[in-house]
Parts: structure tokens; sequence; C-alpha cells
């Protein structure tokens, strides 16, 4: 008799640690997934990946994590938890790195001492194209942590993948992200529960595609022969003004500039203005690349933001894929 295959999601509540939970319990794997103890990860969970085990716990907290690994026994990691958004950490620079970076540290100590038990432990580190370029803290706390990754490979032999996300929405992203701020801007105008939307710099140029496809290049990264890093996007740029232009079409509203406020307080310190993926390292050893457009992914998004409007029902399975009645 097979035994079950083990995954330890760290960061299970948020967006991509959804659908993560959701596919592997799909595949037959026992998921547990960490939560935030101070927020609602947990409930979201189980809406749309119910067999998911949570743990409340602080990433943090070294000990409870260390514990947790060799409690669980998981064949597969993948890091998802910390802190996500680039201007919170301008706010809090400490704490993101107390998020980002730390925690890697103590999930690299924690693979190999499974490895070294005979558990072929693997550990996928979830990096940011922000990374490659950014000087915020955030970034520079994602490039640490892709840095603890790879020394661990190179000299103690870790089976540690790091796949570099570019932009990936989803109707799961919470308002601290300007596309679901721009999909239920355009929602609440549409319905008449607003007028406007503020915003930034609209020239920004990003690669958004579907979180939902991405999680699958990070279980590939886990499953082949030797570790590879990789990045994960679609190759397509896009404008903030895009994005804006696509919402607002989704919704029936046919002027979204005269809706479209801007404001210099929300400009970034260092923006990076242009952030596109290179798709074909991951087609290559993956066989992974991007299915669904960006139309697609935004149109998706405000149907679901306008179902929202209409029933007050935050979380609903259909919610979850492009194509799904919501």
């Amino acid at each position: 008799m097979t035994q079950q295959p083990t995954a330890l999601v760290t960061g299970a509540g948020g967006q991509d640690g959804t659908y993560l939970a959701r596919a592997l319990g799909a595949e037959g794997y026992r998921v547990v997934g960490t939560v935030s103890p101070y927020g609602e990860g947990s409930a979201r969970l189980l809406t749309y990946a119910p067999r998911t085990e949570t743990v409340a716990l602080d990433i943090r907290d070294e000990e409870g994590l260390r514990a947790l690994v060799a409690r669980v026994r998981p064949q597969e990691i993948y890091n998802l938890a910390g802190v996500s958004s680039v201007a919170r950490s301008w706010a809090e620079p400490e704490l993101t790195f107390a998020c980002n970076t730390g925690p890697v540290a103590t999930l690299v100590e924690a693979a190999l001492k499974l490895r070294a038990d005979g558990v072929d432990a693997r550990l996928f580190q979830a990096s940011s194209a922000e990374a490659l370029a950014g000087q915020s803290p955030y970034a520079r706390s994602k490039a640490a942590a892709a840095d603890l990754v790879a020394a661990a490979r190179t000299e103690h032999g870790l089976f540690g993948a790091v796949g570099t996300l570019f932009n990936h929405e989803s109707p799961l992203r919470t308002d601290r992200f300007v596309t679901h701020k721009i999909a239920a801007g355009a929602a609440a105008i549409a319905a008449g529960r607003a007028e406007s939307i503020t915003l930034g710099n609209l020239e920004v140029v990003r690669d958004w595609g579907f979180a939902g496809e991405y999680v699958d290049a990070m279980r590939a990264l886990l499953r082949t022969p030797e570790p590879v890093d990789v990045q994960i996007g679609t190759g397509v740029a896009h404008t903030l003004r895009d994005l804006v232009e696509t919402a607002f079409a989704a919704a029936g509203v046919d002027d979204p500039w005269a809706h479209v406020r801007q404001s210099a307080d929300l400009l970034r310190p260092t923006d990076v203005e242009v952030q596109v993926a290179d798709p074909a390292p991951a087609l290559r050893h993956l066989g992974w690349r991007a299915r669904t457009t960006f139309a697609t992914v935004i149109d998706h998004m405000v149907a679901v933001e306008l179902q929202r409007g209409r029933t007050g029902v935050i979380d609903a399975p259909g919610y979850l894929f492009p194509g799904s009645p919501v």
C-alpha cells in the first residue's frame, strides 16, 4: 500500500496558499497549512480547501515552525507565508525581514534534518519579480531568502527550488493589492455604490497572470529530477492603464477615466517601471506555461466583485476559476 504523501504549506490562508492547498488535496495529499493566528485564513480554507489541516502559527516562531516540520514530516514544503505588500514593507521593514527571510533559514534547517532522517523533503521558496531589480525592503527580503535556499542547495545538498513569481491575481486578492482595488472599484461604480477610485502611477508595466495555475508550476518545481529555479509568469506586458480599461469594460462602464483620480501619495519610493517574466525556462524544465489570458483574469475578478455586491457572499467555490458560474 502506497503511503499518502504529505505537504506543508505555510501561509495557506493567503491567495496562493488556498489554491495550492486545494490542488494538493485533489491529488490525494495530506495537506497541513499554517495560518496566521491574527487573521481569518482558516475560514477561507473551509470554503475552498476543507480537507486542509490548519495550524495557527506565527511564521516568526522558530521553535514552533521547527517542531511543526518535525511532527508532520512532509515530503514537500511550500513556503508562501510572509509580508506580501511592497507598500507595507516600506512602513514596516523590520517586520518584513522577520517574516520573509528569517523563517526560510528555519525551514532550510528543518528540511535538511528530515533528509538526514530519511525523508525526501523538498522545499519550494516563493520569490518575487520585485527581488530581481527592486530596492524595497520587500524586494531585499525576498532576495535574501532566495540566497539562503541557493546556499543550502550548493553546500548541503538541499532539494530547494525558488520560483520567482510575477504578478498573479484572482478573486482571492485582498484590498491591499491594486488589482483588487480596481476590480472592486469598477464593480462598485457600475452598481452605483461609488463614484471614483484613486490610483498612483498608471504607466507601470507588469506581467499579470492567474494565481490558480501558477500553483501548478510550484508543484512541478518540487517534482523535477534535480532542483531548478525559474521565473513564473506569462511573458506578456500590460500597463496599469490597460488593467483599468479592461476592468471597467468588464463592469460595463464606458468611460473609466471619468471615474479615476490620481494621487502622488500612492506613488512608491522606488517603483520598478517594467517587470515581465521570461517564461521559456519554466516551459523547458517543467512543461508549464501560463494559459489564462490577462483579460480573462480581470474579467473574472470583476464578475466576482459584481456578484459579491449583489449577494453579500464573500467566498464561494464558484469564485475560484474563470468559466465557473459565480
